[in-house]
């Protein structure tokens, strides 16, 4: 879920950006470990290693399983190359989706949900979530496991819990990896991944695959880079632990009325879909029968580009990663999986130049809005001051950043 690596265009564009993100809601994950809870760190190499070997033994590893899953262990300076040089693209919602949304990806998606229909079955029945959501993320993470990531995981996790940043949050991950070792799901000498310790076709944590890996082909074991039967029911498990509600939708396309209170719109909305459906707002497909759930109306590009009323299913996408443009494009993707039309693009406003939207950061931070770091990056703090600032100039504050705006501040 942490992806960070650039090779085959459409991946790239994934790993390149969003993999920090995911592996922070993974380490949030219950799992049955109960490492130390301050980490200690940096030094000598073997030293530290017996140290994480003590605490894993403490937390219920065998001496040898902790030995086979340290033994040739190092630091790669790649992964802490990487981590350092951590970054967030700037695509826009058209941008990313139409090139992670691709009639080749949902050609395969949809082969993939026909030869595992069965297995498929077994995860909605089991866990509520639906084929389309599962195959989503299996396309945008790996390409349904053609792009997995080549950074040996023991290696990966070593460097990340050595490192002083953020000791205690891949210590564990390291630990858990020791009980996968010991149960044969992972071979530490070969097992590649994410930079980050990401492992297997949906690009999971160690602590999230004790928790919620699960064997779909019955062969006793859990393998999420080779078993697609595996990764289904892994992931569909998590996904739910996320909070999935089964039966309810994640996310609706919509048409817009000439005028509309657009201060109402963005993530964190505390109307009902009934709501903005009384307000003229109509979703595509017809389908109202979900009015009485809470239901935000997210406009990725302004008023005049694509338009979707999120539902509570929406924020588990969020708690996968916290991307909003991602986020979009996945649950946008599950939708065209699960049989709705293409969007329709619209005609939005041209947005702003990395340079503009910097200065147009740099205008809000100076009328006391909180838009984090001056990074050019439309997030959603950034959003929210420029509806704030849209609001009260008079214009449509759908908070889409546009030159007229930049102009008027």
């Amino acid at each position: 879920m942490d992806r960070f690596i650039a090779r085959r265009t459409a991946l790239a564009i994934v790993f390149a950006s969003t993999m920090a993100g995911a592996a922070a809601a993974q380490t949030s994950a219950p799992a049955p470990q109960n490492p130390a809870q301050t980490a200690a760190c940096g030094g000598d190499l073997s030293t530290f290693l017996q140290g994480v070997k003590a605490d894993a033994i403490k937390a219920g590893a065998t001496a040898e399983a902790v030995d086979k899953t340290l033994a040739g262990a190092q630091i790669d300076q790649k992964v802490l190359a990487r981590d350092r040089a951590q970054g967030v693209f700037k695509q826009t919602f058209l941008e990313f989706s139409q090139r992670t949304v691709s009639q080749a990806r949902l050609d395969i998606g949809r082969k993939k949900m026909t030869q595992y229909a069965d297995v498929f079955a077994r995860a909605e029945k089991e866990h509520g979530v639906p084929a389309g959501v599962i195959t989503a993320f299996w396309a945008m993470e790996t390409d349904f496991g053609a792009v997995q990531g080549d950074f040996n995981t023991r290696n990966a996790l070593v460097t990340l819990a050595h490192d002083c940043r953020r000791p205690d949050r891949f210590r564990e991950q390291l630990i858990a990896l020791t009980e996968l070792v010991q149960r044969n799901d992972v071979d530490p000498a070969t097992t590649a991944g994410a930079w980050a310790g990401e492992i297997g076709q949906t690009q999971l944590l160690p602590k999230t695959i004790i928790a919620f890996g699960e064997d779909g082909d019955g062969d006793g074991l859990v393998k999420l880079r080779e078993s697609a039967p595996d990764v289904i029911l892994t992931t569909a498990n998590f996904l739910q632990s996320l909070g999935f509600q089964r039966g309810q939708p994640w996310l609706q396309e919509v048409t817009l009325p000439a005028s509309l209170p657009y201060e109402k719109s963005g993530i964190g909305g505390t109307m009902t879909a009934a709501e903005w459906f009384a307000l003229g707002v109509k979703p595509r497909d017809g389908d109202t029968s979900f009015g009485n759930l809470p239901s935000a109306l997210i406009l990725p590009q302004g008023r005049l580009g694509p338009a979707f009323l999120t539902y509570p299913n929406f924020n588990v996408y969020l708690a996968w990663n916290q991307s909003f443009i991602y986020t979009t494009s996945a649950a946008y993707f599950a939708t065209r999986l699960s049989g709705a039309p293409t969007y329709n693009k619209g005609t939005p406003e041209k947005g702003l130049s990395d340079t503009d939207m910097r200065a147009l950061q740099t205008k809000l931070k100076a009328h006391g809005y909180d838009v984090g770091e001056i990074d050019g990056i439309l997030g959603s703090g950034t959003r929210i001051a420029i509806q704030k600032e849209q609001a009260r100039l008079g214009m449509p504050a759908d908070g889409w950043a546009t030159e007229a705006l930049l102009n008027a501040l």
